[in-house]
């Protein structure tokens, strides 16, 4: 390096030096500058906030007159818990913000919160005596500390939230939330406030945006309602459509609730209320929310200023151990079915899938157990029905000949048969009625298992969640009336239906198109049944299978050739009691029938 670079580099640096002391400085005290002025800026904005938030807080004190000793304050978070949901509390209207039931999870696996303040709210609004609307979301409300309670038969943990008016008044909410139970206490009491509250009823508002809970977004949809009970009729229930419905009831009512597929949340009253409007929504487009709820419940005033406003509320399953207990129909929330078919499921079908779960653990083989359960009370039914269609067979040939005799006349060939069934002892009806006794049992599935939250997402085989359809394969496409995955259980359920028929077929003596149209049905099913739960077509594919293996065995024991016997000493018999007896049933049908054609070709000469 020469003399001329060294100075030339030397100028460099100095420059450098000179940039970075002169300019860097400059945007470092810029810099310093900035932070403290957007510091400031902050101080005034939240100045300005704190100043708002003052001024509203003051303007609604002057507005609630009387009430307005309560309306301001800061609002803070109270939780009481126990095994099974915990509830927090805002003392911002003294209501609940958040309950969560803690052993169960959503479909995506995420803690269940069943009600919380982004979808969810309750409130009470009154009227006071000169005119102003108030709710408890507008006061605010001093926590007590969490305190335990006992009694002889139960222990728990209670917390009150006081809004104090001065001159002895106030307003008090209590809960008490027992321990091992979804049901919470709760006491409303307006103390010392009843020259201040104008008319007979103030109102409890409950609005909710149900959270989807279940991957089938359809069925959580179609499971999802109003329920409610009255004094006098008991359980109604508001319209499971996608249609937005409302409904005032102007009589007495014990409870509201908003149920859900395998979840109820919901109050029940003390005492009673007073009526109650309750409006149901949808929006199909908006998959973030199920349905949307909307319940004006109206209390007695005379409850709340007497300290009689007492009430339940129950955030919990759909579980028929835990509901029976609650009394008023309130087990109803969960849909065991109509009539026969819900004694069906509560005396028959839950006592013994409650003792098999106490002592397995996989569901799958509790519903074989089921089946086995189930098909062992059947089989006296099923025997007398094979036995039956055993008899058709083998007069068959009789029956055959008669149907080639008459030619077309299916009059006098229904008559000439009746008269072959009398002679030889058989009772056309006698095959139907073991089906029939089956009925309530079949359709009773219907309800058991799309409400059994035993099943929620209990695995089996390839089957994640035996409360909802299986998905062995997903279509990139979807099929009308079928969707767009293919339930294994259900094709299994659709190939044993059809075995089976195959197998009735060889004993039946149905003919023609009749009996091929048989295959069909279960083809039918097969779209039918592809979304519904995986717990129900593999109930049916077991039982399929059992009672095909049923037939197969009586089908060993049963010898056509001793029932043939057994039908002609029948009619031995018969011919002998014929001359001693009165006409038998069989023989008076046949008579009505012969009748009833001489009638027919009377009149057609007639107008001949």
């Amino acid at each position: 390096m020469d003399r001329n670079q060294a100075i030339g580099f030397g100028l460099i640096a100095v420059l450098l030096l000179a940039y970075s002391f002169f300019f860097t400085g400059e945007d470092k005290n810029k810099a310093q500058v900035a932070v403290q002025e957007k510091a400031k800026v902050e101080q005034v904005q939240t100045a300005v906030v704190a100043e708002d938030d003052s001024l509203t807080q003051a303007r609604r004190a002057t507005a609630l007159g009387a009430f307005g000793a309560a309306a301001t304050g800061e609002a803070s978070t109270t939780t009481v818990e126990n095994q099974n949901i915990r509830v927090t509390f805002s003392s911002k209207g003294g209501q609940v913000k958040e309950v969560l039931l803690k052993n169960y999870k959503t479909y995506q696996g995420e803690p269940l919160i069943l009600f919380d303040s982004e979808s969810s709210k309750t409130d009470v609004t009154f009227t006071t005596q000169d005119g102003k609307k108030v709710q408890l979301s507008d006061l605010y409300f001093t926590p007590s500390e969490v305190k335990n309670v006992s009694t002889d038969e139960k222990s728990g943990k209670t917390v009150s939230f006081r809004a104090n008016l001065g001159n002895g008044q106030y307003i008090e909410q209590v809960y008490t939330l027992y321990d091992e139970n979804f049901m919470m206490g709760y006491k409303l009491d307006f103390e010392g406030l009843d020259k201040e509250i104008s008319g007979n009823t103030i109102t409890f508002t409950w609005n909710d945006k149900l959270k989807q809970l279940e991957r089938d977004l359809k069925q959580n949809r179609a499971k999802s309602t109003i329920n409610y009970a009255t004094v006098e009729d008991g359980y109604e229930k508001m319209s499971i459509s996608d249609k937005a419905e409302t409904v005032t009831v102007e009589e007495p009512m014990k409870w509201v609730a908003n149920k859900q597929n395998f979840f109820t949340a919901g109050i029940i009253a003390g005492n009673q209320f007073a009526g109650a409007k309750l409006e149901s929504s949808v929006d199909l487009a908006d998959s973030s929310v199920v349905k949307t709820f909307s319940s004006q419940i109206l209390i007695p005033t005379q409850d709340v200023t007497s300290g009689k406003g007492e009430f339940m509320f129950y955030f919990g399953p759909n579980d028929y151990k835990i509901l029976k207990h609650i009394g008023n129909d309130f087990d109803r929330n969960l849909d065991l079915g109509w009539g026969i078919f819900s004694y069906v499921n509560k005396w028959l079908i839950i006592p013994a899938f409650d003792f098999l779960e106490n002592y397995i653990s996989s569901y799958g083989i509790i519903i074989i157990l089921l089946v086995l359960y189930i098909k062992t009370i059947l089989f006296p039914l099923t025997y007398k029905s094979y036995v039956s269609m055993a008899k058709m067979k083998v007069l068959k040939p009789e029956i055959d000949a008669i149907k080639e005799r008459n030619d077309g006349d299916m009059q006098k060939t229904q008559m000439e048969t009746m008269k072959l069934y009398q002679e030889m002892g058989v009772n056309p009806l006698s095959g139907c009625i073991p089906m029939v006794l089956q009925i309530p049992i079949l359709f009773a599935m219907f309800n058991f298992f799309p409400n059994s939250i035993e099943l929620r997402q209990e695995a089996f085989l390839w089957a994640t969640d035996l409360s909802t359809y299986d998905v062995f394969a997903k279509l990139p496409f979807t099929i009308p009336f079928y969707g767009d995955h293919v339930s294994m259980f259900t094709l299994l359920m659709t190939a044993s239906t059809i075995l089976y028929t195959w197998s009735n077929n060889q004993v039946n003596t149905m003919q023609g198109p009749m009996k091929y149209y048989s295959y069909l049905m279960p083809v039918i099913f097969m779209f039918v049944l592809n979304s519904f739960p995986a717990g129900l077509s593999f109930y049916y594919f077991v039982s399929n299978i059992v009672t095909f293996g049923q037939q197969t065995a009586i089908r060993r024991f049963v010898d056509e050739g001793k029932v043939r016997a057994k039908l002609e000493a029948n009619k031995h018999k018969i011919k002998e009691k014929k001359k001693t007896g009165g006409p038998s049933f069989t023989e008076r049908m046949q008579e009505a029938m012969r009748q009833a054609q001489d009638k027919q070709q009377q009149q057609r000469k007639a107008k001949k």
